[in-house]
């Protein structure tokens, strides 16, 4: 039985005040109503070496594009010895190569589907044409090659890219396709000063949470949850129990969260500081000092720890603040190991990080030309579930529009909006934090927890091809908490079928 918020009320008598006479403290009314905690603090062996993913080949055509060739396929994969698991994974049998290409250039991607059924490949984070998104009006059936191709433009940041086809984004995700795209550009302020030698002080941490039985991972788990699928164990780039040797004084961790549900606050063992340079859209306008980073589902933040020769620092995660209470599954009081540094014995000195990283221009919210809201609750947004043939918003190109969302259901939501990197403008009414400072893509929506986010449209527009914003707690996604946006230019109207308009936004964008 999946046990709601609302489900846990009707089995416990429809009210919370009148708990205490069960005789339950509440850590064991918890435990009795999700399950056991799980606690592997302490616990990891970390016996597997771990490694930045390879870097993606590439070659540059006779148009001047830099051309990738990715494979979607299945595989295998032996997370714990002599026990394989079947797997997807592109160009390999589990996650992908990091792609890396810099600001100007014109990349093209070849892209081959022989997973067994049809899928798609979403470039998340990236500002890029509708046609080029990957999401679920990009499939690719199995068998066929899909080539967008697009001019990146936009600052350097860590991205990644996974699977988006309607209703089946957790399970294909949680099999395994996913992967890490950079991007560079030629900020002198700081490209010398921060680590950048990739996979030696600059490396990717992709976090996955997985459930094994008998040392392996079912490809086909179920998703379903109040949140959605929690696992008891975690992969780091796809290895278990993983350990990563550091040479150098300093390290520059790409943290993603590239679970389908479960949200993460990173921290050191010794509860040591470190700085977070970037958040999910690139570089923040200062290091933020801090000890502890939270990610949801799609976050990334980049940090840079110092470590001292000769010593295994863990990277662990705990008590995160997901505020769904007591009859939620939301692993709000799970606590993992991630990941063991090992810093050599002597260490190549690194530079300081500079006190200024990035100018980031601020939207002012006086240039906003509407202001929206978006409740997320129920497995709909603004009480609507995703329909493919139905175009929910109508933006117009070269706007700035401020996005007012919220979780409207007491339980865990976060929010994604494709195409655009955002700015927060404030969370429950307040200045937002260091770490949301820079750019955005994706946040998260504890219940009672509601934000501002300014963004603007441009470059881009089509009449027909939409865009997505969805929860990206993976299984709400695909149960329907999904809407689509289409960017207007001046003169368009949403044409064509099937894609419609609701009435009410007909009449506000087709005057």
């Amino acid at each position: 039985m999946t046990f709601t918020r609302r489900r846990t009320l009707q089995l416990l008598g429809g009210s919370a005040v009148g708990l205490p006479a069960l005789g339950l403290g509440l850590p064991a009314l918890k435990a009795a109503v999700t399950g056991k905690q799980i606690d592997t603090v302490g616990k990891v062996a970390f016996t597997n070496r771990v490694q930045a993913p390879p870097l993606a080949p590439s070659r540059i055509d006779r148009e001047g594009r830099r051309v990738f060739k990715l494979n979607i396929r299945e595989g295998r994969r032996e997370f714990t010895a002599g026990r394989w698991s079947p797997t997807w994974g592109v160009n390999g049998d589990y996650l992908g190569p990091t792609l890396r290409a810099e600001r100007g250039e014109t990349v093209l991607f070849d892209v081959a589907n022989d997973a067994g059924e049809a899928t798609s490949l979403h470039w998340h984070g990236m500002h890029l044409p509708p046609t080029m998104d990957g999401g679920p009006h990009q499939t690719i059936a199995q068998g066929a090659t899909w080539s967008p191709t697009w001019t990146i433009d936009q600052p350097a940041a860590s991205l990644w890219y996974h699977p988006h086809p309607h209703g089946k984004t957790a399970q294909h995700l949680y099999r395994g396709v996913a992967g890490m795209f950079l991007i560079d550009d030629d900020d002198a302020a700081t490209a010398g000063s921060l680590p950048h030698q990739y996979g030696i002080d600059d490396v990717p941490v992709i976090v996955q949470d997985r459930r094994f039985i008998d040392g392996r991972v079912d490809p086909d788990e179920q998703m379903a949850g109040t949140t959605g699928f929690l696992g008891d164990e975690l992969l780091v780039n796809g290895v278990h129990g993983p350990y990563l040797d550091v040479l150098t004084e300093r390290i520059r961790l790409r943290l993603l969260n590239g679970s389908n549900a479960r949200v993460y606050n990173f921290h050191f063992a010794d509860n040591r500081t470190f700085h977070q340079i970037a958040s999910d859209g690139g570089l923040l306008p200062t290091p933020h000092t801090t000890d502890r980073v939270q990610l949801a589902p799609g976050e990334r933040a980049e940090i840079v720890v110092e470590v001292r020769a000769g010593e295994r620092l863990v990277l662990r995660s705990d008590s995160p603040a997901t505020g769904s209470g007591f009859v939620q599954q939301d692993g709000g009081s799970d606590r993992f190991d991630v990941l063991q540094l090992r810093a050599a014995s002597t260490l190549t000195a690194s530079p300081r990080i500079p006190t200024r990283l990035a100018h980031i221009p601020r939207i002012a919210e006086t240039s906003a030309t509407r202001t929206r809201t978006f409740e997320l609750a129920e497995h709909r947004i603004n009480g609507r579930q995703m329909q493919t043939d139905r175009i929910d918003v109508a933006v117009r190109k070269d706007t700035a529009e401020i996005w007012d969302v919220h979780s409207g259901d007491g339980t865990l939501h976060s929010f994604h909006v494709h195409d655009v990197q955002f700015q927060v403008l404030s969370v429950n009414g307040q200045q937002p934090p260091p770490g949301l400072s820079g750019w955005k893509d994706t946040v998260l929506l504890p219940p009672g927890t509601a934000m501002s986010l300014i963004m603007r449209f441009t470059d881009y527009s089509d009449p027909n091809i939409p865009y997505m914003f969805h929860c990206h707690m993976l299984y709400h996604e695909d149960q329907g908490m999904m809407g689509q946006f289409v960017v207007l230019s001046p003169g368009q109207r949403v044409g064509g079928r099937p894609p419609r308009l609701p009435a009410h936004e007909e009449h506000a964008h087709h005057s």
